[in-house]
């Protein structure tokens, strides 16, 4: 069997795979069968390592990654529980940048294939070695195979089956190792023992196993030659291809076993121990030469009500002292002050970090997640990708008083969340915050208000109408006054006409004579401009023309101010008779789903007043489609939930402006007293 042996150093495994499927449980009992912890938990118990946190708690369902250390034959492993709900996997993307393997854990469901598909596709792309750990095989009915072809569509590389499940009265008691030749049965909550290998398993194993070999041989002329002359190749020589094809991103392997009861854990436990890549490889993946002083890649940043901020990074050479100075590649400074190993939310200081290990700093503050931190500022070993959210919530403090206060938390939430997206938006002098769909926009509120102490109060995002015309008219505004010294005097004739959709606004002037001295010509566009600030439907008006013909001035009381006025009083005469008219944004929307969800999205597209403008396959992805359309923006809101619905999770759309559209009748007379309620 390959073995790293001591050489290997700290592991970094990512538990990653589909809402639901075991991730967290499997997190449990690989830290009950190492003797991190002295008894599993229960995810329904509310007693896990991982979830710990008031929002997941709640939520009942990992909102966010979980890092716990454990120690097994030797070897110092650390896990990081990856949340599988595509609202929280931006989660998963700085972990998987500086882990060695991910364990992607999928159950036997054809409704999950779309959202494993999706992981894969990641992991695939970035090039990290993973393995599958086929979760919940006691619930398994029909064959393990038939699940395999099921999977398989979800992988670019062939799935190679490791175990194969032994079933007595319908009911899985354990499991073959197919490379290893043995029989293990299961024993709840504890190690498997090894058995016989039963005489009515023999010739289902060996089509398996032949089944195994002839897909590894593809990458291996020594064992397809083998093979072909009937020789039993050695173990060494088959285990050398498994780890070698796996680690390469040739095949990938898939153990099975039931987390909740710790069936198949040591099994994996060990398949890490042996195969998983080690630190070095994993630098030359990021393309890091081994350096004297210490290089960490950051994968989370969290603030905690004792210590402050902490930063979770991976050291991928060297070693790291208290008190060390780390530089962003970009110059800035970060000091460590504290290195602690984590289980779950719990902390323990140590003196040092050596290459591998996977640890929390204190109080980086000049560290992000995504950051590569070294001595030396090298380069940025994987930065994070643009993050596209797809749900907004406006949001205030419940109390004014709060406003300073819900500022610092949302820099906090923020910073751990790097997902998230918030912009002020001065037009409607409304705070959106931008985030991946409903939970993951609920657990920041609740967050907010829970661990920083900040309740608040959010609402559907005001949308960004505007107004035109429709007709053009020519208008006189006259401003006249008179108390006592000075008065005021302005004069105006416009003539008010409509641009074409996205002309945005133009001013003229046709003056002869000097009857508006030029030096008001300036102060009459000052007084339209502002004017079109509130038309008369309450919005900013667009896509007008605006000419100066005529007026008049006089040499002692004219000045700036009432030039400007009898702007205003000519605009908003001449505006009530232009036909005054709605005008609504419309958004080019692409939407990536799974082939048989295509009807249904076609389906659903017309409901939101949106028009289809096309569909064709997903370059390069098997049985997915993009999907064309424009839909006005007030009808987008809540359009991921309803997508997810209709897909199982699984997806996704862009959203960029395309251009403005009339509104009319109900849904018009709705946005006009919407917007008179905010005002």
């Amino acid at each position: 069997m390959a073995d790293n042996g001591r050489q290997a150093g700290p592991r970094c495994i990512a538990l990653v795979g589909p809402f639901a499927s075991g991730k967290t449980s499997l997190l449990e009992a690989l830290l009950a069968r190492t003797g991190a912890i002295s008894r599993q938990g229960r995810v329904k118990d509310g007693n896990t390592v991982g979830d710990a946190s008031a929002e997941a708690r709640a939520a009942l369902m990992s909102v966010e990654a979980n890092v716990a250390e454990a120690s097994f034959m030797g070897e110092r492993l650390t896990f990081v529980d990856c949340p599988g709900s595509v609202e929280f996997q931006f989660e998963a993307l700085p972990v998987l940048a500086a882990c060695d393997l991910a364990v992607v854990v999928v159950e036997p469901d054809t409704r999950k294939v779309p959202a494993l598909q999706l992981i894969l596709r990641d992991l695939e792309a970035r090039g990290i070695p993973h393995i599958i750990f086929l979760n919940k095989v006691d619930k398994l009915s029909g064959s393990v195979r038939d699940v395999l072809e099921m999977l398989q569509p979800a992988s670019r590389v062939p799935l190679v089956l490791r175990q194969l499940p032994m079933v007595e009265n319908g009911a899985v008691t354990g499991a073959i190792d197919l490379a290893l030749e043995r029989a293990h049965v299961y024993r709840d909550g504890a190690e498997s023992e090894i058995v016989a290998l039963p005489d009515s398993a023999k010739s289902e194993e060996m089509a398996a196993r032949t089944a195994m070999l002839e897909t590894i041989a593809d990458f291996d002329d020594v064992l397809m030659e083998q093979l072909l002359e009937d020789i039993a190749p050695e173990r060494s020589l088959i285990f050398g291809n498994l780890v070698r094809e796996m680690r390469e991103g040739a095949i990938v392997p898939v153990f099975i076993g039931s987390a909740e009861h710790g069936n198949g854990i040591t099994r994996l436990l060990k398949a890490i121990r042996h195969e998983a890549p080690t630190v070095a490889e994993t630098r030359l993946r990021l393309g890091l030469r081994e350096t004297s002083g210490p290089v960490l890649q950051v994968m989370k940043t969290m603030h905690t009500a004792r210590g402050g901020k902490l930063c979770v990074a991976r050291l991928l050479s060297g070693t790291l002292e208290d008190g060390t100075l780390l530089r962003t590649d970009d110059g800035r400074e970060a000091k460590v002050s504290g290195i602690f190993r984590l289980l779950g939310q719990e902390t323990a200081k140590r003196d040092r970090a050596d290459a591998g290990d996977t640890v929390a700093l204190g109080k980086v503050e000049a560290a992000r997640t995504g950051d590569t931190l070294s001595t030396s500022g090298v380069t940025n070993l994987a930065p994070l990708s643009q993050s596209h959210p797809m749900m907004a919530i406006a949001i205030a403090p419940k109390e004014r008083k709060d406003d300073v206060r819900l500022s610092a938390a949302l820099a906090k939430v923020l910073e751990e969340d790097p997902s998230l997206r918030l912009t002020h938006v001065a037009g409607t002098g409304e705070t959106v915050l931008e985030g991946h769909g409903e939970m993951h926009l609920r657990v920041v509120v609740d967050r907010l208000a829970g661990k920083y102490g900040v309740p608040v109060v959010t609402d559907t995002p005001r949308i960004a109408y505007r107004e035109t015309i429709r007709k053009a008219a020519n208008v006189r505004g006259r401003h006249r006054k008179q108390s006592g010294g000075h008065g005021q005097f302005g004069d105006v004739v416009l003539q008010i006409k409509p641009l074409p959709r996205g002309s945005g606004f133009r001013f003229t002037d046709t003056i002869t004579g000097g009857v508006v001295p030029k030096q008001y010509i300036q102060s009459v566009e000052a007084g339209v401009r502002d004017y079109m600030k509130n038309g008369p439907l309450g919005f900013p008006v667009v896509d007008i023309a605006v000419n100066l013909s005529d007026g008049s001035y006089h040499s002692v009381d004219s000045s700036d101010m009432a030039f400007q006025m009898a702007a205003r009083l000519a605009m908003k005469e001449g505006m009530a008779q232009c036909a005054p008219v709605l005008l609504e944004p419309v958004m080019k929307v692409e939407i990536v789903t799974p082939s048989d969800a295509t009807a249904r999205i076609i389906a659903l597209i017309p409901q939101r007043r949106g028009q289809i403008l096309g569909y064709d396959a997903r370059p390069g992805w098997t049985g997915w489609d993009v999907v064309e359309a424009t839909m006005p923006q007030a009808e987008i809101g809540d359009l991921i939930i309803e997508l997810r619905s209709a897909t199982a999770g699984a997806a996704s759309y862009t959203a960029a402006f395309d251009h403005m559209a009339e509104l009319s009748g109900r849904l018009a007379d709705d946005a006009m007293n919407a917007a008179g309620k905010a005002a």
